[in-house]
């Protein structure tokens, strides 16, 4: 008998492992589960900052017992993520860098990495999704801590992915990951809630970092119903739709960027009603599982944070673009963004695309 047949039958499974809280858990839950598991950090940011994220991740697999690699990705990461980011800033779009890290990092070279390299059967991560075999199609779905889904995140993974994941925390809430984590002494069981752009650090903001990028550039805000000049500004790039803080113009009613010209550098502003609309066009879609259906009703997110919307999706296969129109307006429809859609009747995700 091989000696790994001996550590697991159930399979060896590699875990992102971040040192926080719950990709620690992650690996903990997984070996008590009977896996053979190993941890793996990717260095995405050449500074001394990940070398603190490695050191943590290394207390954590020498804690639980596990083998840990570290991956350097960081000219990677700046390729893919970082000079994306950057791009859809100075194009006026709102960019999503956790969806396109998922891709071209986690689930993209780690990955490829853990079942190429390492022979994994699996590989995990601290995500709170669920997947489920459906007469072998795997279809994620919801956890069991809605506030915590991250579902919308991962649309971009299709059946290659999913027949290879494994999501332990979609039995738990949040708070059960922090007692487990403390239970057990973990390092990580006093780690705070990571923030959305990792390299983007406090007391860094991201408006002070694009600033810092392209410089100041003085422009017009334009009332959107009448063309007037409302105010001045220093950069286009510095705002997006739906924003309403930190216009700075005095107004009988509160006023939101309701669209950017990045081309003359112009913010236009409106009231809310201004920030309705029915419908939105998508492109580079991507489906989780096979799905010849052109047309049909769906629950739609354009953003994470917000409640899915009732909608009637139209897809065009053969130039991979589609429309979608809601059953009732929806604010803040953002270029840049990802137009997630999931089964109306058991909240599945079906796929997505990224707005126009």
């Amino acid at each position: 008998m091989k000696v790994r047949d001996i550590l697991s039958n159930k399979g060896k499974v590699a875990v992102a492992l971040s040192g926080g809280l719950d990709s620690s858990v992650t690996c903990f839950l997984l070996k008590n589960q009977g896996y053979d598991v190993c941890a793996i950090t990717v260095k995405m940011v050449d500074d001394a900052k990940f070398e603190q994220i490695a050191n943590n991740a290394k207390k954590v697999a020498d804690k639980i017992g596990i083998p840990h690699y570290v991956m350097d990705l960081s000219k990677e990461f700046k390729k893919d993520v970082i000079d994306y980011f950057e791009e859809s800033y100075k194009k006026g779009q709102t960019p999503n860098p956790c969806i396109l890290c998922n891709r071209t990092i986690k689930w993209g070279r780690l990955f490829d990495f853990a079942v190429d390299e390492l022979g994994c059967d699996f590989v995990s991560s601290g995500h709170y999704a669920r997947i489920v075999d459906d007469n072998g199609i795997k279809k994620m779905y919801p956890a069991k801590d809605l506030k915590k889904d991250q579902q919308y995140y991962l649309f971009e993974l299709d059946q290659r992915h999913l027949s290879r994941i494994l999501f332990p925390l979609c039995d738990y809430v949040k708070d059960d990951i922090r007692q487990i984590a403390a239970q057990n002494d973990l390092p990580s069981k006093s780690s705070k809630e990571s923030q959305d752009i990792c390299f983007i650090t406090k007391p860094m903001t991201t408006k002070k970092y694009i600033t810092d990028k392209f410089g100041v550039k003085k422009g017009d805000f334009i009332f959107i119903k009448t063309g007037q000049k409302v105010g001045s500004h220093e950069g286009f790039y510095q705002y997006t739709i739906g924003q309403r803080k930190g216009i700075g113009i005095a107004w009988a009613e509160p006023l939101y960027v309701v669209k950017l010209d990045a081309q003359n550098n112009v913010v236009y502003v409106g009231t809310q009603d201004d920030l309705m609309q029915k419908s939105l066009t998508i492109h580079d879609i991507k489906m989780q599982y096979p799905n010849d259906r052109t047309e049909f009703e769906a629950l739609v997110k354009i953003r994470y944070n917000m409640e899915a919307k009732s909608a009637v999706v139209k897809l065009d296969y053969e130039n991979n673009t589609g429309v979608i129109t809601f059953d009732e307006p929806v604010a803040s429809i953002t270029s840049g963004q990802a137009a997630v859609f999931y089964d109306k009747q058991d909240r599945h995700l079906i796929g997505g695309g990224w707005i126009d």
